[in-house]
This record gives C-alpha cells, sequence and structure tokens, in this order.
C-alpha cells in the first residue's frame, strides 16, 4: 500500500508511520516486541550477572582468607548462595564421597596407592573436572537468554530490511498504477517505507552493545570460578584431602 493520498504532505516520522502501508506496521510492531524483550533480557540478566559477580567475589576472597578448609566450609555455610559457594560445596561433597566407610582390607589397600603420583594426579584431575563441570551449570543458567540477545541484534536489520523493500515494492506499484512518476509522488511512499530499516537499527545496536557487556561480565564470573576452583583444589591438595 503506497503512502495515503491525503494530499498533506508529510512533515515528521510519525506522519509517515501513520500514513505508511500494511507491511510497514507489522515489521514495525514485531520490532516493538523484539525491543522490549531485548531491553528486558538486558535489565534482567545484567542485574544478575552484577549480583552474582559480588556475591563469588566477596566470597571467594573470604575462602582465600580462610588458613584452613574447615574455616571455609563455615563460611559455605553462613554465606549468601552464591556460584562460588556452590562450587566449594561442590568439593567438599566429592571429597566426603571419596571418604565414604571402606572395610579394612580395601582401606589399607587404597591408603597405601595413595601415596603413587599418578593416583594423586587422577584424584586432583577428577576434582578439577568436576568443578569444571560446576562452573559450566552456573555459567549456562546466568547466560541461557543471551542467545536471545544475540539473535535480536543480528536479525533485526534483516527484518527491518525486509520491511523497507516490501514498502518500496508497494510503493512503485501504487504508483505505476496511478501513472505518475515524479520524484513527489515517490519520495513519500519511499520515506515510509525506511522508517523500517531505522527502528530496526535502534532495536538492533543497543541489542549488540548489550549482548557484549553482557558477555564479558559472564567471561568475568567464569574467570573467577576457574581461579577459585584452583584455589580449592591447592586447599586440599595441601590438607592431604585428595
Amino acid at each position: 500500500m503506497m503512502l495515503q493520498a491525503s494530499g498533506a504532505v508529510p512533515t515528521s516520522a510519525k506522519d509517515l508511520i501513520v500514513n505508511a502501508g500494511l507491511e510497514t506496521h507489522i515489521v514495525l510492531v514485531i520490532l516493538i516486541v523484539l525491543s522490549l524483550v531485548s531491553w528486558t533480557i538486558m535489565f534482567a540478566v545484567g542485574r544478575q550477572l552484577s549480583k552474582s559477580l559480588k556475591l563469588a567475589t566477596g566470597f571467594a576472597r573470604d575462602v582465600e582468607r580462610a588458613s584452613r578448609l574447615a574455616a571455609a566450609g563455615e563460611a559455605a555455610k553462613h554465606a549468601t548462595p552464591n556460584a562460588a559457594q556452590r562450587v566449594l560445596i561442590r568439593a567438599l561433597h566429592f571429597v566426603g564421597d571419596d571418604a565414604r566407610p571402606r572395610n579394612a582390607d580395601s582401606f589399607a589397600e587404597e591408603r597405601t596407592s595413595a601415596f603413587s603420583p599418578t593416583a594423586a594426579a587422577s584424584r586432583v584431575e577428577t576434582l578439577r573436572l568436576v568443578l569444571d563441570a560446576e562452573a559450566l551449570s552456573e555459567r549456562d543458567r546466568l547466560g541461557r537468554f543471551l542467545p536471545w540477545l544475540a539473535t535480536i541484534g543480528s536479525a533485526s536489520p534483516l527484518i527491518g530490511l525486509l520491511g523497507t523493500v516490501l514498502g518500496i515494492i508497494t510503493s512503485f506499484l501504487g504508483i505505476a498504477t496511478r501513472g505518475s512518476g515524479n520524484l513527489a509522488a515517490v519520495a513519500p511512499g519511499v520515506a515510509a517505507a525506511l522508517v523500517a530499516t531505522a527502528a530496526a537499527l535502534a532495536v538492533a545496536i543497543p541489542a549488540t552493545f548489550g549482548y557484549n557487556i553482557l558477555a564479558n561480565r559472564l567471561n568475568r564470573l567464569d574467570n573467577l570460578l576457574e581461579g577459585f576452583g584452583t584455589t580449592v583444589i591447592a586447599m586440599l591438595v595441601r590438607e592431604g584431602r585428595v
């Protein structure tokens, strides 16, 4: 549908949007929905990541200051639940499972084999894999909506371009039907179609910035948990728990 010929020349973006064709209106509605989704994700995930990073950083510092693993365990009991706390609890559960009751013969055999460097390295590597899996679980939980943000940032310009192309095609078809091809007849319809591209960029740019900022925070948390896992393993090795 070509820009409505009401006799008045559109003088603002509002006039263009109001008088634009159906295809442009549909695209604009889609873009508005995508914009609301992207801003909701940015605010919700950003707040959650900031809180998680702050709590995990504080807890990791408390554990690093603890002289013994028992003190770190006590700190975990009284701390606000956070990603680093869950990594420590997972390590303590691993040690507890490894220290389950055994009969005298098997205990003596395992105690003898415990002095083997290969066996010790194997236990440390197993614990490292367990803690990495826990850290990956935290990353997946906190970053589960980020792919939506990346998709909105990359797909919005294409949706806007589709609306623009359809609007221009409809505008030219209307001009061909009326038999008028001067610039004054073409310009309003083309301008109305280009509104879809402008709206798409207004959606895509914040979504792309938001994705990069939140992905950076998620990587910082991931690096923190990796370093914290190394600290916990070193503490366990120092106390002879693995």
